[in-house]
């Protein structure tokens, strides 16, 4: 224990113990999987990241050892503990560096958004160095003004390589290319069995996979083209998830970034056409299901079918709030009427 202290303290760490942990301390070979809890503080007490609490939700870090995890740091201290243990890890400045672009991403997933959104393509270097907003006034600081933490680590679970199916940000580039078409076969099956928001989240693990790796190209370049074609039958999936599962706002947000960029999409015109509809847009439908009929003329049954179930739609609408109105203003004349003149 001593040896581990002296080893950290060389490297800029101080370890100071909580709880003690039980049992051997694992040998933690590359492709171990560890589980727990965070607590990141300034050295001054002041709570950025909880993990027991971000997001309203009690959800442990688990990292894949070995894969080069942005914060190395987490690494180092969590191989040093045994199951169970509870410990606080006093880190230098060299260590945290990245930490504020590490917290966003985690934010941004506990918040159910990509969680390299608001991240330019840029090297970790350059990262350090960049100053453009992140969303949050505590990770601002901390990018202009880096320095020491404090991670208080709970210890909760060391399982050996090969016990576990790997998440999918734990993937290598290639494993994340080569689990795409399997991931998106698995959503296609839970769509089919009627389990949409399951089929939705396998659709989203598919593009966040390819979202990751298009990140490391070039705009426009052939490789990050070709990422686009397969991200783009993804998307496309996941909005009909969307659309089922009554989100119809994001269908509108994500086609519309679609027919950006491919404006002959029929599919996102008549995805997009229907999320319109259901939020009584009338003329943005209408235009929508025009495209439509335009790109794909045989489609003309279904975009009529659609259009029936807009006019209803809209005659259902026009008829509650005519008699809303109706009550309101019927009101008010009772009671004009009943004054006197």
């Amino acid at each position: 224990m001593e040896e581990v202290a002296r080893q950290l303290n060389e490297e800029g760490i101080q370890k100071k113990l909580i709880s003690p942990g039980r049992g051997e301390l694992s040998t933690f070979p590359d492709g171990t999987k560890v589980v727990f809890h965070y607590r990141t503080s300034l050295c001054d007490g002041t709570v950025l990241d909880d993990s027991r609490t971000m997001g309203g939700q009690s959800k442990p870090m688990e990292l894949i050892l070995g894969k080069k995890f942005k914060l190395a740091v987490w690494e180092r201290i969590v191989i040093t503990m045994r199951k169970g243990e509870v410990a606080d890890f006093t880190c230098s400045t060299q260590h945290t560096a990245l930490y504020h672009l590490v917290s966003q991403s985690l934010r941004n997933i506990n918040a159910g958004k990509d969680p390299l959104e608001g991240q330019r393509h840029c090297c970790g270097i350059a990262q350090i160095h960049s100053h453009h907003s992140l969303g949050h006034q505590d990770l601002d600081a901390l990018q202009a003004s880096p320095q020491p933490l404090v991670f208080t680590i709970e210890l909760l679970e060391v399982l050996p390589p090969g016990s576990f199916m790997l998440d999918v940000w734990a993937m290598s580039d290639k494993e994340k290319l080569d689990a795409v078409p399997q991931i998106h076969e698995e959503g296609n099956s839970l769509f089919k069995e009627g389990r949409i928001k399951e089929a939705s989240e396998k659709y989203y693990n598919s593009i966040a996979c390819l979202k990751n790796l298009q990140m490391k190209e070039h705009p426009g370049d052939e490789v990050w083209i070709k990422l686009d074609m397969m991200i783009t039958p993804l998307l496309l999936n996941y909005c009909q998830c969307q659309l089922v599962l009554g989100q119809y706002y994001e269908v509108i947000e994500h086609c519309s970034s679609l027919l950006c960029k491919y404006e002959d999409n029929v599919k996102a015109f008549y995805k997009r056409g229907k999320a319109h509809s259901a939020v009584w847009n009338e003329v943005e439908a209408r235009a929508d299901f025009a495209k439509v009929l335009e790109l794909e003329p045989t489609l003309g049954p279904l975009v009529a079918k659609e259009l029936r179930v807009l006019e209803d739609k809209m005659r259902a609408k026009g008829r509650e709030e005519k008699d809303r109105y109706k009550d309101l203003f019927g009101g008010n004349t009772q009671t004009a009427s009943s004054s006197p003149a």
